[in-house]
């Protein structure tokens, strides 16, 4: 019981640290470390030839373009539930989770817009292979972000608890 209490104090102070912390900084952090890092895990992964990758290339940056405005938003949300936490209402509840169904709703939008782009330019194993990638390192990302912010109530429960 009070390993729990003592990681529920921790996860109290890293969200409101978390919820202090300005969007614009978040978002560029996130993405200098996911930008060129990022292009360059791709570009190694795929493998394709010098004509290959400059069909791909093309696609993925227009890919990039969208995807970091996704991201954005997701942040956005994340920033916006964070601010709320404490004072969560209904309304503010429901509008969140209308907010990240569309998130979820546009990165698979985009995903399938880009896999038949890809299979266009360099085939479809070489699009198959980007996408599986791609939903790989989102996945992983979601389920950071999902380990460092609190269930609602969690915050609450760990008061009565101490």
């Amino acid at each position: 019981m009070k390993k729990l209490s003592l990681i529920l104090i921790m996860a109290v102070v890293s969200f409101s640290s978390y919820a202090q912390s300005s969007f614009k900084e978040d978002v560029d952090v996130l993405q200098s470390v996911y930008g060129k890092s990022k292009s360059d895990l791709v570009k190694q992964y795929m493998n394709l030839s010098d004509t290959q990758s400059a069909a791909f290339t093309k696609v993925y940056d227009n890919y990039e373009t969208e995807r970091k405005a996704l991201g954005q938003a997701k942040f956005q949300l994340i920033n916006d539930y964070a601010t709320n936490y404490a004072t969560l209402t209904d309304e503010k509840a429901d509008e969140l989770a209308k907010g990240i169904f569309k998130n979820h709703l546009d990165y698979e939008k985009l995903y399938s817009k880009t896999y038949g782009q890809t299979k266009k330019a360099v085939g479809a194993i070489n699009a198959a292979k980007f996408i599986q990638l791609e939903i790989y390192l989102q996945t992983v990302i979601r389920a950071e972000i999902l380990e460092s912010i609190p269930f609602i109530g969690e915050l609450d429960k760990s008061k009565v608890q101490m």
